[in-house]
């Protein structure tokens, strides 16, 4: 059985959604959280690794009894993962899902 390349009714109203301005807006909602929120904890990782590389003695700095400021720094970079998380869930449900939730119902009542 061959596949067919003949575009469907379907396919050109993906094309169609993909190459309308809300599809447009919501792309740019989604990469205008996504981006930043991605440079922000590669730099914040990318800082730990680097102060752990370059400043071994700042990272290995008692802070409380054997608790370093290395440690402190490790135990915050799950805090930030678990933060960035909760906030883009957030962000999510409040601003994009209804949005792409309307583009999607648009689309289904464009392809039947």
């Amino acid at each position: 059985m061959a596949l067919s390349t003949k575009p469907t009714a379907t396919s050109e109203a993906y094309v169609a959604v993909q190459q309308s301005p809300e599809f447009q807006s919501l792309r740019r909602k989604f990469r205008g959280f996504v981006f930043p929120a991605t440079a922000f904890f590669l730099a914040w990782y990318f800082l730990y690794v680097l102060l752990s590389i370059f400043a071994p003695g700042f990272m290995n700095k008692h802070v409380a009894g054997n608790v370093s400021v290395g440690l402190i720094f490790g135990f915050l970079q799950f805090v930030t993962t678990f933060a960035i998380t909760f906030m883009y869930a957030r962000w999510a449900n409040r601003e994009f899902d209804p949005a792409a939730e309307a583009l999607g119902d648009h689309l289904d009542g464009s392809a039947k």
